[in-house]
């Protein structure tokens, strides 16, 4: 397929033009699109005029070029959530830039990345916190939680009558232990649930969920990273308010709306394939009891 039609297909089914981002940090030198600068989403990396497959992945990790690499592939498109790597560790901002010594080898072999932030965060068919709630059996009966403008959490139902049975049903989605801050009642029976995947331990999200009187939240971060401020009073109004926050990880929140996306671009006749990552287990609070 030829990479410009897919690129303008992309920004328009993804209503780029209502949507707002900011990677300011994110540094690929004379590699980065100028597209990307103004922008600050879409096409990251140009490498290719034609689109052989498409691979998905949450972040454009070493692991997740590596793979692509090592399958000794050409004129692919990396389709991201995000335009940099993710990683707890990292002194100060939690996001890392692409190593660049993969950049000339990516140019070489025509690997081009595409990132969709925000379009892919606001509610819809393929977005994150909507393919999360799915993903948990959590109804979609209404949108909340404003970001860069634009609506990207859901408040449903589910069928678990405890906050026990609903960390164990998201366990069992991203296959690994979540943090299950019990922080009100074990009886979650008919109380309106409020899901949003990635960073939701806001203080924007927290005065929502306090106005909607909302007891029971699943997000991906629920740890003040470099105890974060915000994130650090985030965690005492939940405790102070009897709010149950159950942690899952960014990346195994998210990874739902980059699966999703493999019928998106099978819809435009491309053979796409989701690339598995790990998650970093440094989002997420200690396990309470």
């Amino acid at each position: 397929m030829n990479a410009n039609e897919l690129y303008q297909k992309l920004d328009c089914d993804f209503e780029l033009g209502k949507c707002e981002d900011d990677w300011v940090q994110l540094d690929l030198g004379e590699h980065l699109t100028d597209n990307f600068k103004e922008r600050q989403m879409g096409l990251v990396l140009d490498n290719t005029d034609e689109i052989e497959k498409v691979y998905t992945a949450v972040f454009p990790s070493d692991f997740v070029l590596k793979t692509i690499l090592d399958k000794g592939e050409k004129n692919v498109l990396l389709f991201t959530h995000h335009p940099m790597i993710w990683d707890t560790k990292a002194e100060g901002f939690p996001f890392l830039n692409i190593d660049k010594e993969l950049l000339p080898k990516l140019e070489e072999r025509g690997i081009s990345l595409y990132t969709l932030h925000v379009p892919l965060d606001k509610n819809g068919k393929y977005s994150t916190s909507v393919n999360l709630a799915k993903e948990i059996g959590i109804s979609h009966d209404e949108d909340f939680a404003k970001y860069f403008g634009v609506l990207v959490g859901v408040i449903g139902k589910t069928k678990d009558g405890t906050l026990s049975e609903l960390s164990k049903r998201l366990e069992g989605a991203v296959g690994h232990e979540v943090s299950t801050l019990k922080y009100g009642a074990e009886d979650i029976k008919d109380e309106k649930i409020a899901v949003v995947a990635g960073g939701g331990n806001d203080l924007d999200i927290m005065k929502e969920l306090l106005e909607k009187n909302i007891k029971v939240f699943v997000t991906g971060i629920s740890r003040a990273i470099g105890d974060y401020p915000p994130a650090v009073e985030f965690d005492r109004l939940a405790k102070e308010n009897g709010i149950n926050v159950i942690g899952a990880t960014h990346y195994s929140t998210e990874k739902f709306a980059c699966i999703q996306m493999m019928q998106y671009f099978k819809e435009q006749g491309l053979v796409a394939e989701f690339i598995e990552d790990a998650p970093d287990m440094g989002d997420i609070a200690c396990q309470q009891n």
